[in-house]
């Protein structure tokens, strides 16, 4: 069962910068394809940028032109910058990743436990 470990999350006001960082455990980090969701209080998670096992770069339409995926596979690490911050951007953030398929055909994902983004007006 794979590990994941957010951290860099915290409080910054509109307009500024933070940079998220994802830690997987194991030795086959090389093979996930990555993602990053966020969760604002009362809303549904959705998805806000993700990283194929090739480093193909996925990212949502809010996302496009201010955050960006990156992954450092020495590290077993996958990062999310994030430029220009908007309040409404304030959420949990989580990490993902596509572990493997199961004996059905279905993807095994596994979660981090989140990281708090609070941006103030």
């Amino acid at each position: 069962q794979v590990q994941l470990v957010e951290s860099g999350g915290g409080l910054v006001q509109a307009g500024g910068s933070l940079r998220l960082s994802c830690a997987a455990s194991g030795r086959r980090f090389s093979i996930y394809d990555m993602g990053w969701y966020r969760q604002a209080p009362g809303k549904q998670s959705e998805l806000v940028a993700a990283i194929t096992s090739g480093g193909i770069a996925h990212y949502a339409d809010s996302a496009k032109g201010r955050f960006t995926i990156s992954r450092d596979n020495t590290r077993n690490t996958v990062y999310l910058k994030m430029n220009s911050l908007k309040p409404e951007v304030t959420a949990v953030s989580y990490c993902n990743a596509k572990v493997g398929v199961n004996v059905e055909g279905g993807a095994i994902i596994g979660w981090g436990q989140g990281t708090q983004v609070t941006v103030s007006s």
